[in-house]
C-alpha cells in the first residue's frame, strides 16, 4: 500500500478560519528554494505563476513540516485547528 492509499483512508472537516497563513507574502518572493511547495507531504502550500504561494489549508495533515522548514524568513504562522476541525486520522 502507497503512502498516497493510506492518506486516502483519512478524513478532513475543514474549517472556514485558516489555521495556516503566510505573515508576509512579499518575504515568500525573495525566498530562493521555496522549500515549502515541495516538503509539505500534503501540497498545501502552492507556486502560483506570478510567483506567488497560494495556502490551500483544508488540506493540512498538522504535522509541522512547514513550520521547521521555513527557516530563512520564518514566514509561516501555524496553529492548530479549531476544536472539531482537521484531519481525522483513520487506521487500516
Amino acid at each position: 500500500m502507497t503512502i498516497e492509499d493510506r492518506l486516502f483512508l483519512d478524513k478532513f472537516k475543514a474549517d472556514t478560519k485558516a489555521h495556516l497563513k503566510i505573515i508576509d507574502p512579499k518575504l515568500c518572493q525573495k525566498c530562493k528554494d521555496r522549500q515549502c511547495t515541495y516538503c509539505c507531504p500534503a501540497h498545501v502550500y502552492i507556486l502560483e505563476e506570478d510567483g506567488s504561494i497560494r495556502v490551500s489549508y483544508e488540506g493540512c495533515l498538522e504535522c509541522g513540516t512547514c513550520r521547521i522548514i521555513c527557516q530563512e524568513f520564518k514566514n509561516i504562522e501555524w496553529k492548530y485547528p479549531r476544536g472539531g476541525f482537521g484531519i481525522i486520522y483513520r487506521y487500516g
